[in-house]
């Protein structure tokens, strides 16, 4: 197939590489002409993922229009409260049918809708033209081949199916599944859940804590899940759990790192400064704790992430706030 992924920052530029391992020819639209130019004449990002060979397959442009010509599959891989805009400029250039592949875990501000939903609006796409790509895909490990799995969602399982086929390799192995709500779900509340990682880590506690923060932070998820429709399931495999875990755990892992800075004390502003790049986590906590109230869900992690985040709050009265919640049987 021919590919276009719109985005080349870390995972956009990694995903690439999959595809054009896959056996598909790709063209990585940059937005810096200079990155485009120095990907088509070393085979590397300079910016991302330094010293990764992408292979003769992957060729890069400035030109989204250029990018999308002809494209059987396009990947979206922009930070996700850019979305809206950077579709509605992009739409007109869709080959018909093609299958548009999300790359993002965030909601949008504002309207609380999941990428998905964005997709189908800013792109004018219908639902079934929208596949979801989730799990434990820490990109700096899959430059390196390290062996990883993942989950293609989508509610027409044979376009999952294809995507499937179109970006397996012997290092990417992914599943399929219909379930698109729970895997957007999972890929965005597990950002939220990694910054209250992060902060726990920098504060100096222990794995009790991270365990529990992990735990019930997938409990959280699946409450929200739950509520719009999701399958439970989902949230015990690759694009919930898996993700989770993997995003928590890693130093690779920029909400976890963010988290680290919060957690030293440091503002949202001096983190902001300190790391140099998008932690998805930071603006979706504000979408998904609107998304989870205006369905009645108790989200108290999101709550209080949202809170360290954007309030300013001490992450010490953050941890005592949760932890003087009143019981229940879980």
């Amino acid at each position: 197939m021919k590919a276009a992924v719109l985005g080349a920052g870390s995972w956009g530029t990694a995903f690439a590489k999959i595809l054009g391992d896959a056996g598909n020819d790709v063209v990585l639209w940059a937005r810096r002409p200079e990155i485009a130019a120095a990907i088509r004449e070393t085979g590397c990002n300079p910016e991302y993922l330094e010293g990764t060979r992408l292979g003769e397959r992957v060729t890069a442009t400035a030109s989204a229009t250029e990018a999308i010509k002809g494209a059987e599959l396009v990947v979206l891989a922009v930070p996700s409260q850019t979305l809206r805009t950077n579709l509605g400029d992009w739409a007109a250039d869709l080959t018909a049918d093609s299958t548009l592949i999300s790359l993002m875990k965030g909601i949008e501000l504002g309207t609380t809708q999941r990428m998905s939903e964005v997709i189908v609006e800013a792109g004018r796409v219908a639902p079934e033209r929208v596949a979801v790509v989730s799990g434990p895909n820490l990109a700096g490990e899959i430059a390196l081949e390290q062996p990883a799995a993942t989950v293609v969602a989508c509610t027409d399982i044979d376009r999952a199916t294809r995507v499937q086929r179109a970006i397996t390799t012997p290092y990417f192995r992914p599943y399929t599944n219909d379930d698109v709500v729970g895997c957007e779900l999972g890929g965005a509340v597990k950002n939220v859940i990694a910054l209250a990682f992060g902060i726990a880590h920098a504060m100096g506690l222990g794995d009790n804590t991270k365990a529990t923060l992990i735990t019930r932070g997938l409990a959280e998820t699946a409450r929200l899940g739950v509520a719009l429709g999701a399958d439970p399931l989902t949230f015990s495999g690759l694009a919930g759990l898996g993700d989770l875990v993997g995003t928590c755990m890693s130093p690779l892992s920029r909400n976890r790192t963010f988290g680290e800075h919060l957690g030293r004390g440091k503002t949202l502003e001096q983190a902001q400064a300190a790391t140099r790049y998008t932690a998805e986590g930071v603006k979706s906590c504000l979408a998904i704790r609107d998304l989870a109230r205006s369905h009645g869900v108790e989200m108290p992690i999101t709550e209080q992430v949202e809170r360290v985040c954007h309030e300013g709050v001490d992450p010490k009265v953050a941890v005592a706030a949760l932890m003087s919640r009143s019981t229940k049987a879980e």
